[in-house]
C-alpha cells in the first residue's frame, strides 16, 4: 500500500496490546480487516527501539496483509503481530505460550504464522495454547516453513517483471541483487542461480553470507545494502526489512526492476511515482511475496504442498495483470494493485455481509 503514516483513524478494526509480566511478553496484535474472512498474518519478533516503532510496524504490516490476501484470491482478512524483544535472548517457551493464549483470546479473528524472528518450532509451541496457528511443522500436520513458497512466488513475480520489461520471462544472464539472504532471500538465490542469473548479495549477518556462498559459490558479495543499491543491476530484490525504498535510495538506484520479498518496501507515499518517473518497474511486494501466506492458508484445509505450489504459480499471471492495468490506467503498479485489492474486499465483503444477515 502507499500509506506510510498511521494514526487513530488508520482504518484498523482492532489493535490489542499484550503484556505478561511473568514471561516478559510485550506484543501487539493488529487486525486491519476481516471483510474477506479471519485475519491471517505472521508474528514478527524484533528488538524495536520503542513501543511506538513497534506499533507503526504492526499497523503497516497488518494492512499489507489485508491487501496481500485479497490479491492472492484468499478468503482471509489481514492481520499481523509483533513481539517486542530480541528473539535470540528473550524468546522462551513461557513467553511463546503466553503469547499463544493472547491469540486464542481473540477467538479466531486473528490467525498467526511465522515471520521475522519466529520459526516453525515456535508455531508448534504456540499451538499448545492456541487453535489459530498456521506454519506448524509437517509432523503436526502443518505447512512447515513458509519461506519456501514465499521465495518461489517472488521468483514468479520476477519472471513476470522480466517479461514486462524485456519481453521474455527468462532471467538467464540478468544481474540480480538480493539484499538479505536469510530465510526467503537464501531460497530465492537458489531459484535465480538455477535460472542462470548473475546473483549479487548483501546481508548484515555474516553467517547468512557464509551460508549463501557455501551453497552457491559462484555468487558475488558486496559490502552492504547501500553498495547493492548503487550497483549496476537488472533487478534489485529487497528481501530484508521494509522501508528500503526512500527518497535517497530511489535517486541512486541503477536497476530496471525492483522485485523482492520484503514487506512495505516503500518508505512513504509518493515513492512509487518517483520509481515510475525514473523508468523503474516496481513489482508490489504484497503481490509477489504472497506465496508464504498461500502456503500457510492451505494448512487450514489440510495441507498439500503441491496444491499450494500450483496456486503460487498464479502470482506470475497476477503480476502481469497488475502491470497491464497500470499501463491501461496510466498509474504506478502499486496503485493498480491497491485498486484490485480494494475492489475485492469491498465486493466480497459486501456479499459476506448480505449472507450473514439472511
Amino acid at each position: 500500500m502507499t500509506e506510510g503514516v498511521f494514526g487513530r483513524d488508520s482504518g484498523h478494526e482492532q489493535v490489542v496490546f499484550c503484556h505478561d509480566a511473568q514471561s516478559g511478553l510485550k506484543a501487539i496484535i493488529a487486525v486491519y480487516s476481516t471483510a474477506l474472512g479471519p485475519a491471517l498474518g505472521g508474528t514478527r519478533f524484533y528488538p524495536y527501539a520503542s513501543e511506538s516503532e513497534a506499533l507503526h510496524d504492526v499497523l503497516a504490516l497488518s494492512k499489507g496483509m489485508a491487501y496481500k490476501n485479497a490479491l492472492a484470491g484468499l478468503d482471509l482478512g489481514g492481520g499481523k503481530a509483533v513481539i517486542i524483544g530480541d528473539p535470540d535472548t528473550d524468546k522462551s517457551e513461557a513467553l511463546l505460550r503466553a503469547y499463544g493464549r493472547f491469540v486464542q483470546s481473540l477467538g479466531g479473528r486473528y490467525i498467526t504464522a511465522c515471520d521475522v524472528g519466529t520459526y516453525v518450532r515456535d508455531m508448534d509451541v504456540l499451538a499448545k495454547e492456541c487453535r489459530f496457528v498456521t506454519g506448524r511443522s509437517t509432523d503436526l500436520g502443518g505447512a512447515g516453513d513458509s519461506s519456501v513458497l514465499t521465495a518461489y512466488g517472488v521468483f514468479q513475480g520476477m519472471r513476470a517483471s522480466a517479461e514486462h520489461t524485456w519481453g521474455s520471462p527468462d532471467l538467464a544472464g540478468r544481474r540480480v541483487g538480493v539484499a538479505g539472504v536469510g530465510k526467503v532471500g537464501h531460497i530465492l538465490v537458489g531459484h535465480l542461480v538455477d535460472a542462470g542469473a548473475e546473483v549479487v548479495i548483501s546481508d548484515v549477518a555474516e553467517r547468512a553470507i557464509e551460508r549463501a556462498t557455501t551453497a552457491y559459490p559462484g555468487i558475488e558479495v558486496v559490502a552492504d545494502a547501500d553498495a547493492l543499491i548503487r550497483a549496476d543491476l537488472d533487478v534489485f530484490a529487497p528481501c530484508a526489512l521494509g522501508g528500503v525504498l526512500d527518497d535517497e535510495t530511489v535517486d541512486v538506484l541503477r536497476t530496471k526492476v525492483v522485485c523482492g520479498a520484503a514487506n512495505n518496501q516503500l518508505a512513504h507515499a509518493g515513492i512509487e511515482k518517483r520509481l515510475a518517473d525514473r523508468g523503474i518497474l516496481f513489482a508490489p511486494d504484497y503481490l509477489v511475496n504472497a506465496g508464504g501466506v498461500i502456503q500457510v492458508s492451505d494448512e487450514l484445509h489440510g495441507f498439500d504442498f503441491e496444491r499450494a505450489k500450483r496456486r503460487v504459480n498464479s502470482i506470475y499471471e497476477a503480476t502481469k495483470a497488475v502491470f497491464a492495468l497500470a499501463a491501461d490506467e496510466g498509474v504506478p503498479p502499486v496503485t493498480a494493485a491497491d485498486r484490485l485489492a480494494e475492489r475485492r474486499m469491498a465486493e466480497v465483503g459486501r456479499l459476506r455481509s448480505i449472507l450473514t444477515t439472511v
